[in-house]
């Protein structure tokens, strides 16, 4: 066996690693020194920022944005609230100018408090297009947005689970900066920080003591990913020391998707905390109980901005197809009931849920298949705020 020499190979990997290193300490000092949260009530005037992304995006965000701005309608006469289209997030633009965000794009962003953002078509190898990071990911990190809330409820089933997401460390963090150290081997990163976790943990716990959640569930993988995951399984604990009153239990995320199946067991579930992937993995999975990922809206939550967003792609083949028209929006509108009730509208929130759930799964006057077989995205949406109006009187 000839023995090569891979110093030249191993010296520029190091380099590289290095600059990783430096950005996410400076990254977790930024976090210490970040303010609290925003108080919406306090504010003049509250912007929302709307992106429609690509593929079916514009279709369904259109739709989520007109009945929104209906239920608001007050609100916005006096004031209040204002909502600003932001364009240029497509894949196209951002392949232009080989950046997940452009730069005049990410600084309307920053001018909002909340941005409503519809599903966006991520590169991945063998696609022909340029290796540029996912626009959720970099969203998320450049507004850090550092938790994914995501409710999934089947009552019938004594389904009611909340899931926080850590948003922006773990397989994520660096998930386009990998390196090829030689033709043989290539490597890639996950990133735990304590001040990352601590606050992702904290958040989970208040909104589970606020919300009379009796149980707490730490999901990773940290008998076998020992230094990353067992860190965010130890701080996970320090939290919850600090909530006596909330039972916690602990799972491993492989056994975790089984027990999600598991009929009488997935009802013990209440409140759930996992690192960035298996966040991704585990609430997709989850949304498939309420009726697939098109029925599931998603929150990004950090301290000065929010986004939200449906949690599936942007099927850009069913614009190739001509079918656009009638994508579903009701993740797009789960979305826009989590928007609500952040800016502190709750009573509208929670009718426009009473709405989706009756359209969904009870009345059904209307429906909606991705084809021409079913009503289109625009009926369906005016279907749904007719329904959400008449809960409101």
């Amino acid at each position: 066996m000839i023995k090569r020499d891979y110093s030249e190979s191993i010296e520029k990997a190091v380099v590289h690693f290095r600059g990783l290193l430096q950005k996410q300490l400076e990254r977790a000092d930024a976090i210490k020194e970040s303010d609290g949260f925003v108080d919406y009530s306090k504010l003049d005037k509250i912007k929302i920022g709307v992106c429609g992304g690509d593929g079916i995006g514009p279709s369904i965000t259109t739709v989520t944005q007109a009945v929104l701005e209906q239920l608001v309608a007050d609100e916005m006469k006096n004031g209040k609230i204002e909502f600003v289209k932001i364009d240029g997030l497509t894949i196209e633009n951002r392949i232009a100018v080989n950046k997940a965000i452009p730069d005049d794009v990410l600084a309307e962003l920053k001018k909002c408090h909340v941005i409503l953002k519809g599903p966006t078509t991520t590169p991945q190898a063998g696609d022909g297009m340029p290796n540029i990071e996912s626009a959720n990911v970099a969203i998320r990190k450049s507004l850090d947005l550092f938790a994914n809330v995501r409710p999934v409820k089947v009552t019938e089933q004594g389904i009611d689970w909340t899931f926080f997401r850590e948003n922006t460390e773990g397989s994520y963090a660096v998930g386009s900066q990998g390196i090829n150290v030689s033709s043989e081997l290539a490597l890639d990163f996950t990133v735990t920080t304590t001040e990352g976790s601590e606050r992702i943990a904290r958040l989970a716990f208040e909104f589970a003591k606020k919300n009379n959640k009796s149980r707490v569930t730490i999901v990773t993988k940290a008998n076998v990913i020992k230094t990353t995951d067992g860190k965010f399984l130890s701080i996970c604990r320090e939290i919850a020391q600090e909530y006596p009153d909330i039972s916690v239990d602990e799972w491993y995320i492989d056994i975790m998707t089984a027990k999600l199946v598991d009929e009488k067991r997935r009802r013990d579930f209440k409140v759930l905390i996992l690192p960035n992937l298996y966040g991704d993995i585990l609430t997709d999975e989850a949304a498939e109980f309420q009726g697939g990922v098109g029925t599931a809206g998603s929150a990004n939550i950090g301290k000065r901005y929010a986004m939200f967003e449906a949690i599936h792609g942007s099927a850009i083949r069913m614009v190739a197809e001509g079918r656009d028209i009638y994508a579903d929006p009701c993740s797009m509108l789960r979305a826009g009931v989590l928007l609500l009730e952040h800016i502190g509208y709750a009573d509208k929130a929670a009718a426009l849920t009473k709405a989706l759930d009756f359209c969904m799964f009870e009345d059904k006057k209307f429906v909606i298949t991705g084809r021409n077989t079913g009503v289109t995205t625009k009926e369906y949406g005016e279907y749904v705020l007719q329904t959400t109006k008449s809960f409101l009187k």
